[in-house]
């Protein structure tokens, strides 16, 4: 029973999708014949273009050649030798510089009198052409036109005529021949079959070899009486050349392909009406074929994938609905274990929280240590701006009387000091706040200059020089300025302590940015570390003070707020050289990169 629904389904669900796919192909076929036609159509134009551009370029040459006095006199005189041979010289160099094939003058009755070929084998001089359409059209209305090929060099040419009419009563013919056939080698080159085709439908240019000199269609009796009086294609058996269509002509119109010479080709023309010619352009239609072949397998496959995802679901459905009543079974038992989990966490994070508590309290401890060691520099800092004050207000009251200006200076003075109290004042209690923990966008470049001030007053008071060495603005870094303050602050009294016994003490502290973090270098010229030491720095209660300062600590808390924030603190020393203090925090839009990929 339920091995024959499944065939049923099945079944259907192949019929669907075969169903999907048929439709999917036709249309996609449809389409890409309706694209193949637009290519085509665009191309056609091009090229009609470019015909029309290659056969300008040599009408205007009878009616210039025709202006010429050695031309008016080879009409004149067509027994002179001299007049000939000049009028043939002229014809010569006028077809070497234009490029035309041949240029030739033809009297009244046809027979031509002076070519440019004049010197050669094929010579067109003495040669009666008064049977071609062109001489005759020229003499009736002035200009002609016609190709075929040549009854005496049996080359191919568009032959293009004017009618002289001399001031003596004379009339002759000027024709200009004119080689096409580059444009069908170009042709050959080309990733479609282009060909033009006369009044007729027989194709005189074409880029497939094949089609040359073949109607499109099978020629009338008129036809091929025309053809045979004008000589149009002197040589060539039409009765030995099939036609390369056997579809009505109106099947040039369709986006429908047509059989030439045994292709499947999707067929374009376009009409030239000056010449009364039709350039035809020929695509293959496999490709088209292929991609509608391949769309239909497509459809059909995702219709068939559809299908079955659908039924798959629904048969997911049913067993997660058996399921269901199973893990009921085991809610009790998760949720029982859930209560136990829980409480076991609440004892951990309770833990937690009194171990965090404890460690804030010891930095905390820390941070007063070292307020402590500053408390008699600070007390002297403080000191000096109230006497200088106390001075400068007397100053000011004794000068009362006196020049406004130079008591306004005192007074601008006394600001500054005030201003100078305030900051160091402002710092000391900044850095004995306690943290609150969150981490906040810092400002680096602010925490190096907070720490700096901090410091300074010891660093001047052992004669230790204390330079800063950064450019531009900081990437913020996630953490907190308080504990980062405490952090440089630490730095910066070790370094102290390690050039205090120098006579030139100098520490130097730098900020460099990278892609990912914002480095922060405090390098001193003190005693410098051994291996051991380095290896040892960062254990609690190890120091290398000699009076009993510090507890050893303020290594290890440093290391631990770096560490908070997500960053390094290093060490690197040799005994006699210095050491090197290294604190690499992450930018913060490095870690939102990070957290975001």
């Amino acid at each position: 029973m339920i091995r024959t629904r499944h065939i049923r389904s099945f079944s259907f669900m192949l019929c669907l999708a075969l169903l999907v796919a048929g439709l999917g192909g036709v249309v996609a076929y449809r389409v890409e014949l309706s694209r193949l036609a637009d290519t085509l159509d665009q191309s056609l134009t091009l090229t009609r273009r470019s015909i029309e551009t290659e056969i300008d370029r040599f009408r205007y040459l009878p009616e210039v050649a025709e202006q010429d006095i050695r031309i008016s006199r080879a009409v004149t005189t067509p027994k002179s030798v001299a007049n000939i041979e000049v009028a043939n010289r002229y014809l010569e160099t006028i077809a070497a510089v234009s490029g035309a094939d041949q240029l030739y003058l033809l009297d009244q009755s046809g027979i031509a009198i002076a070519a440019s070929n004049w010197n050669t084998p094929d010579s067109f001089v003495g040669i009666d052409y008064s049977f071609r359409p062109y001489f005759r059209d020229a003499m009736d209305a002035g200009t002609g036109r016609f190709y075929g090929i040549g009854v005496t060099t049996r080359r191919p040419g568009y032959f293009l005529s004017s009618r002289l009419d001399l001031d003596s009563g004379q009339t002759a013919v000027l024709v200009v021949k004119i080689d096409l056939r580059p444009l069908q080698t170009a042709w050959r080159q080309a990733a479609v079959d282009t060909a033009i085709a006369d009044a007729d439908g027989i194709i005189f240019l074409s880029g497939q070899p094949d089609w040359l000199y073949r109607p499109l269609f099978a020629l009338g009796a008129q036809a091929r009486t025309r053809v045979a009086v004008t000589r149009r294609y002197e040589g060539v058996d039409f009765d030995a050349a099939d036609a390369l269509l056997a579809e009505h002509r109106s099947s040039l119109s369709k986006e429908q392909p047509v059989d030439m010479s045994g292709r499947a080709l999707l067929v374009r023309h376009l009409i030239m009406p000056q010449e009364d010619w039709q350039v035809i352009q020929a695509s293959p239609v496999a490709a088209a074929r292929l991609t509608a072949l391949a769309m239909a397998a497509i459809l059909g496959l995702t219709t068939l994938a559809a299908a079955l995802l659908i039924q798959t679901l629904l048969q997911r459905r049913r067993m997660i609905g058996m399921r269901l009543q199973q893990s009921r079974l085991l809610e009790q038992q998760v949720e029982r274990r859930t209560r136990e989990l829980a409480a076991e966490i609440e004892t951990r994070i309770a833990a937690e929280s009194e171990l965090n508590r404890a460690q804030d309290a010891l930095v905390h401890s820390e941070k007063m240590a070292a307020l402590g060691r500053m408390s008699a520099a600070i007390v002297h800092e403080i000191s000096q701006p109230l006497a200088a004050m106390e001075a400068t207000l007397a100053a000011a009251a004794l000068g009362g009387t006196g020049d406004q200006r130079s008591t306004a200076k005192r007074i601008e003075t006394t600001r500054g000091h005030i201003r100078r109290m305030l900051r160091t004042i402002k710092h000391l209690k900044s850095f004995s706040r306690k943290d609150t923990g969150m981490l906040t966008p810092v400002n680096m470049d602010r925490v190096i200059d907070n720490a700096i001030d901090l410091v300074r007053h010891r660093a001047d008071d052992i004669g230790a020089k204390l330079t800063c060495a950064y450019s531009g603005e900081a990437p913020p870094v996630m953490g907190g300025m308080v504990r980062l303050e405490q952090v440089l602050v630490n730095l910066l009294l070790n370094a102290l302590d390690a050039v205090i016994s120098g006579d030139a003490g100098h520490i130097v502290v730098t900020r460099t940015v990278t892609p990912d973090s914002v480095i922060v270098t405090v390098q001193d010229n003190g005693v410098g570390l051994d291996s051991e030491a380095v290896a040892k720095i960062g254990e609690p209660f190890f120091s290398r003070k000699q009076d009993g300062e510090g507890l050893g600590l303020g290594v290890a808390i440093s290391q631990s707020i770096v560490a908070d924030f997500h960053g390094t603190l290093t060490y690197e020393s040799r005994p006699a050289e210095g050491t090197l203090a290294i604190v690499t925090l992450p930018r913060t839009d490095a870690r939102n990169r990070k957290t975001a990929a």
